[in-house]
């Protein structure tokens, strides 16, 4: 048992140590050569006009969450997909209570017209 951690131990501290020495060497090997256009905020060829700053309704960001709750809702439901027929009853019934609890959210974003784009 003791080993198994030290193996995940070793691990983690290579995984650090091979991204510390590919950022250190990105930052050598790169051309440096900082212009005044490099520098400034935007370099997509347009004078910033205005505040930089733009805000978007709640509601977008609350529709991207909605998104990822079912998207992953769709990654958990694929192990189950693949393993029906080998289910005991037990697992096809929380397999259904997720369901339920995905739909039940779907219905109540539906209900707060979340779902709309007006």
């Amino acid at each position: 048992m003791r080993t198994d951690f030290t193996f995940v131990a070793v691990m983690m501290v290579a995984a650090v140590l091979m991204m510390g020495v590919a950022l250190v060497g990105a930052a050598l090997l790169r051309p440096k050569k900082p212009s005044k256009a490099k520098l400034e905020t935007y370099e997509c060829g347009m004078e910033t006009v205005g505040d930089a700053w733009v805000q978007f309704r709640a509601q977008y960001y609350i529709f991207a969450l909605i998104f990822v709750l079912f998207d992953v809702g769709g990654v958990f439901l694929f192990p189950f997909a693949v393993a029906y027929n080998s289910l005991p009853l037990y697992a096809v019934g929380v397999l259904a209570l997720f369901v339920l609890t995905l739909l039940g959210a779907l219905l109540y974003a539906w209900r707060k017209g979340v779902l709309q784009w007006d």
